[in-house]
């Protein structure tokens, strides 16, 4: 509103200075008058624009009665305060749209013949028109420029709008996401912990009078696998606290803690054979995660079910650039371990979320020939970019 009050005071200067274009034969009162309907609807005219357009039109039409046509000394020249009917048309364009400021420019046009040709001849006068035909139709085009960048910098500022809030989206997925794999972590580390403590607990309790010795091995088992799980469960635990906190750092099992992971298991009575092939220690961290929660998902479920006298035989071989992996557990198939139920299948549903994770696949289910269970999964090695 500054910057067109200044355009009107500025006008309204040289509208003072140049006052000698006044007719001879209209009175002061009538050409200040027009002046300032000329002029003073310019200071709203972005706020107002049509408001403010129609009114310099009808101090334009007031001039156009209440002056009269011009002599020949002063068909040559127009009052500067006339230039606010090309603001107007300007404004229009910019500010409203085109329909708006075709319709004005109609009047424009109908007020210019009627002002023009009435008064000088008519070479004269067409040259008069061609010349504010010409200066409307300037402020015509600075108009659609004017708009153009309008429309420009309000579809930037929408763009940036939509950017920021899917910005702030990705963000509140990654989070979902984030939190998931720390719910599956979760998961992992307290179903096998508890299950190996739940089975060494038990056979520690029928142990202790004859056997003090393997009793003794029970409880150092159940220490160990509480410790590893508790220190695992601290650092998840503080990841969800705070992403800001300081959490104690722990290296991430990999592929290299397969054999600890099966040393525990085959402590619990359970035999397991782990053979481990190819270029296994140069994978990808997240892979060797992967990798080793499936196993570890996948012991855990043989210890829960697999039965009295269950074999198990993990294999992780790297082929060229992917991983195959195989759980397999030969045994009845009923589960051993007093005060464990089967769940809901949450397990069986993490390790195929995790081989996904990866572009991979998992299939489980029981051996063709019966009295077992299979979990085979294959990774692609290849990180996905994007």
């Amino acid at each position: 509103m500054a910057g067109d009050t200044m355009v009107a005071v500025v006008l309204a200067a040289f509208e003072f200075l140049t006052r000698d274009v006044m007719p001879d034969e209209v009175s002061s009162f009538w050409f200040w008058a027009v002046g300032l309907g000329l002029l003073a609807p310019l200071v709203v005219r972005r706020r107002y624009p049509v408001q403010a357009a129609y009114l310099i039109l009808a101090a334009g039409f007031v001039q156009l009665v209440t002056h009269g046509p011009l002599g020949e000394e002063q068909a040559g020249r127009t009052r500067l305060a006339d230039l606010a009917l090309a603001l107007a048309l300007y404004t229009l364009v910019a500010y409203v749209g085109r329909k708006q400021a075709a319709l004005y420019a109609v009047w424009l046009t109908i007020g210019t013949v009627a002002w023009v040709f009435p008064r000088v001849a008519v070479t004269e006068a067409v040259l008069l028109f061609s010349v504010i035909a010409i200066v409307f139709a300037l402020h015509w085009a600075l108009g659609e420029f004017a708009g153009a960048r309008r429309a420009y910098h309000v579809e930037v500022e929408r763009r940036l709008d939509l950017l920021e809030t899917e910005r702030d989206q990705q963000a509140r997925i990654a989070v979902a996401e984030e939190r998931a794999r720390i719910a599956r972590e979760l998961h992992d580390v307290v179903a096998h912990a508890v299950s190996v403590i739940v089975v060494q607990a038990d056979g520690a309790a029928y142990a202790v009078r004859s056997q003090p010795e393997l009793a003794e091995k029970a409880l150092e088992t159940i220490s160990g696998t509480g410790r590893e799980a508790l220190t695992e469960l601290r650092r998840l635990l503080g990841v969800l606290r705070s992403e800001n906190s300081e959490t104690e750092r722990v290296p991430q099992p990999g592929t290299r803690s397969l054999s600890e992971l099966a040393d525990r298991v085959r402590a619990t009575g359970v035999p397991v054979r782990l053979d481990l092939s190819g270029e296994l220690d140069s994978l990808p961290a997240g892979i060797g995660l992967g990798i080793y929660r499936i196993v570890q998902e996948a012991l855990t479920n043989t210890i829960k079910h697999a039965g009295v006298g269950a074999k198990v035989k993990v294999s992780v071989l790297r082929v060229g650039d992917h991983v195959e992996l195989d759980v397999v557990d030969r045994g009845p198939g009923r589960a051993v371990v007093p005060g464990l139920t089967s769940g809901g299948g949450n397990g069986l549903i993490g390790m195929r979320e995790r081989a996904s994770v990866f572009g991979g696949s998992l299939n489980a289910g029981p051996l063709p020939e019966g009295g077992g269970w299979q979990v085979r999964a294959v990774l692609p090695v290849a990180e996905r970019l994007g």
